[in-house]
């Protein structure tokens, strides 16, 4: 019986860990350094997937544009012009044939950043808002559904974002931070560094986020700090090949 319960244990993480909307209830009876760990575990790669996909839009943009000329733009394939057209609507691209708008925003975010930000916007997944609504990174929205805050100032109407899966919140995560007016800076620094020839660290990167928490400069510090704490205490190789 041990090993039959084993086995469907093993079976029902297994299934967890590809389609599961959130943490497995195991993963609340840790301690808190055992919990750390996992949260690295269980969010890095999802963060890898969502860049993965970054770098296929990226790599679709940087084709388009270098077929484009060729064709003087009159022959474009269609298939190619209606997904670029999708990719313009999500990532708020003004015009069409902007190639350096579409560089500029879609790039990857910096892994060390993104697991930083997820524990402690989330609580290293134990605030109410990651247990009940997927949302790992506190987004906001001011539609009909969402988690409304317990301490919500008076004549505030914003909700916590819900979302179907912690892939959901990485992903809303990551466009967020490559589309929205308040991230420019990050993606200017970004863009400077890649004319470089290098990629933005998640130290370089924290700097960049002074509007991502209404703790500005003092968000920004904590910010760094934990990304400090991360790549000492959790795989640092594994984290700095990947940043």
């Amino acid at each position: 019986m041990k090993q039959i319960f084993k086995i469907i244990t093993a079976l029902a993480c297994s299934v967890w860990f590809l389609y599961g909307a959130g943490f497995p209830t195991s993963y609340y009876k840790l301690n808190i350094e055992a919990q750390k760990r996992d949260f690295v575990n269980i969010l890095k790669p999802k963060i890898d997937k969502s860049n993965d996909r970054i770098i296929q839009e990226r790599a679709f943009v940087e084709n388009f544009f270098n077929q484009a000329p060729r064709s003087i733009f009159r022959y474009l394939n269609s298939n190619d012009l209606k997904r670029l057209l999708e990719i313009s609507k999500r990532y708020r691209v003004k015009s069409l044939f902007d190639r350096d708008a579409y560089l500029k925003k879609i790039d990857i975010v910096p892994v060390s950043l993104a697991l930083a930000q997820g524990a402690i916007e989330s609580g290293w997944g134990r605030s109410r808002f990651a247990k009940e609504a997927n949302n790992i990174f506190g987004q906001w929205t001011w539609g009909k559904t969402g988690v409304v805050p317990l301490e919500r100032e008076e004549g505030m109407t914003h909700k916590i974002r819900t979302f179907n899966t912690l892939q959901d919140s990485v992903d809303s995560y990551m466009l967020n931070l490559n589309r929205h007016y308040a991230y420019e800076s990050f993606r200017e620094a970004r863009l400077e560094k890649r004319e470089k020839g290098g990629l933005i660290t998640g130290l370089e990167a924290a700097k960049t986020l002074l509007y991502y928490s209404e703790l500005r400069e003092k968000y920004v510090k904590k910010l760094q700090n934990m990304i400090k704490e991360q790549a000492k205490s959790y795989n640092p190789a594994r984290l700095i090949a990947s940043d």
